[in-house]
């Protein structure tokens, strides 16, 4: 579905949704300006047929718009439903939304990114360009959400590549789930374990962690070899325990890197501004 023409929404209210492999990622925008963003669960088709019956932001309910004092004011002085600008990952939740009356799902088409390839994930694509606007090309994005992945552009706007591979909670849940005697762990905000470990727990730990780091410190010194002068910016849900990994095994990799959770409503932005 193309992206429908909202004239004058940059200076009115919008949202942006990014559908990811295990959340629903919100942005409410005043023109430009990030008001304020949140996260909720899928939503089943039901309840999309519902909010398909909302008129204004008011109307929604609470599943999908919690309403903190701040959303409150501006449910209250905004009448018109505002457009809700759709990305996402997960093919059965692009079809529950693409046909709410208010949607627009953005694809690779509308990106400017050069040299992108078909199978290239929205997500990344539209991470990358908004980082880019932000901090210049060239750039590298990594994201340390469900998956952990690495993509880059180069000076001229270019898609260079990049790397996927699971991330460090997934990485976890693997392993308990794979194996019969392993233990299932959860993703813990601790420091950086033992190098050689003396029990079960910490020696799946210490393998996940240390190698996760080294894949990460190699995936930035390479490109730091393509291109020296490029910012990177790193986002996702396992963010700040990365770089606190970083800063503890890597301190030279980790202070240059620029966190910014909000890449994709960046891109978001970017690419609205001509709809």
């Amino acid at each position: 579905m193309k992206p429908q023409r909202h004239r004058g929404h940059r200076e009115n209210i919008w949202l942006a949704l990014e559908i990811g492999n295990s959340r629903l990622h919100w942005a409410l925008f005043t023109g430009e300006t990030l008001s304020e963003t949140w996260h909720t669960d899928h939503c089943s088709e039901s309840l999309t047929q519902q909010l398909a019956q909302c008129q204004t932001l008011a109307d929604l309910p609470p599943e999908i718009f919690p309403f903190s004092q701040r959303l409150r004011e501006i449910a209250a002085k905004n009448s018109p439903h505002p457009p809700i600008f759709v990305a996402s990952v997960v093919p059965q939740q692009t079809a529950v939304w693409q046909n709410h009356p208010h949607v627009n799902v953005i694809t690779l088409d509308h990106i400017p990114l050069l040299n992108m390839y078909p199978t290239l994930g929205i997500d990344r694509a539209l991470a990358l360009w908004g980082a880019g606007k932000t901090w210049g090309f060239p750039i590298l994005v990594i994201d340390a959400g469900t998956a952990l992945t690495f993509t880059g552009a180069d000076a001229n706007e270019s898609l260079v590549g990049g790397a996927i591979l699971p991330g460090l909670g997934l990485q976890f849940s693997m392993l308990g789930q794979k194996t019969g005697q392993l233990p299932q762990l959860e993703t813990e905000i601790i420091s950086l374990p033992p190098r050689f470990a003396m029990n079960t727990k910490q020696a799946i730990q210490t393998g996940i962690i240390y190698t996760l780091l080294a894949g990460i410190k190699d995936f930035i010194t390479a490109w730091w070899q393509l291109f020296p002068d490029s910012k990177i910016v790193i986002k996702g849900g396992d963010r700040i325990l990365i770089v606190k990994y970083l800063q503890e095994q890597f301190p030279e990799i980790a202070v240059p890197l620029i966190v910014e959770p909000n890449l994709i409503f960046w891109g978001m932005r970017e690419i609205t501004r001509d709809l």
